[in-house]
């Protein structure tokens, strides 16, 4: 029974020590709902951590509610304590796979491949799927994409007063520039 602790052990020890982990915790994440005719809602994220392994294509992303930055100091208190709710949600992950990947054929001409996984949001998870222009300079990964998000996906209410200031579809874009551990 020993043996056998140790040989998984082991084994989970030799995975983590080989892998190339590649990671950066200033990635930027940005969001817009914007509406014709009314004031932006716009908001960015500097401090986004993501985290990948460059040997299976598996990526990590996550990011404190509460560290958006919008433009308007009350619209950014308004979503966190109305639609957010980043008391309760302070956070939102996404765990996922970059399909095809394959590090050595990575340069510095930028690639286009599908990142498909989770995104949890308002503790709502969600498949979610995005194209993504990858590329490696200087020995770091680039990584950048975007999605589209409804806030009724994730169970986001709105209330008809606003409703029709906040678009039905937000506009998601993240860059990471991803440093080898």
């Amino acid at each position: 029974m020993k043996h056998k602790i140790f040989t998984v052990f082991c084994i989970i020890l030799a995975e983590i020590a080989f892998s190339q982990k590649y990671m950066t915790k200033s990635g930027t994440v940005h969001f817009e709902a914007n509406v014709p005719l009314f004031e932006d809602v716009d908001a960015k994220h500097g401090t986004t951590v993501a985290v990948m392994n460059s040997d299976s294509g598996d990526i990590a992303v996550i990011s404190t509610i509460k560290d958006f930055r919008f433009k308007v100091a009350l619209m950014e208190e308004h979503f966190n304590e109305n639609y957010a709710e980043s008391a309760k949600y302070p956070k939102t992950t996404f765990t996922g796979k970059i399909a095809n990947f394959n590090k050595e054929n990575l340069s510095a001409t930028p690639t286009n491949y599908t990142i498909s996984g989770v995104h949890n949001f308002h503790g709502v998870d969600r498949n979610v799927s995005s194209v993504a222009s990858i590329f490696m300079k200087d020995g770091k990964i680039f990584i950048s994409g975007n999605f589209i998000a409804r806030p009724a996906d994730y169970q986001v209410k709105i209330p008809k007063m606003v409703m029709k200031k906040i678009a039905e579809k937000v506009n998601v874009d993240y860059h990471f520039e991803l440093a080898k551990q």
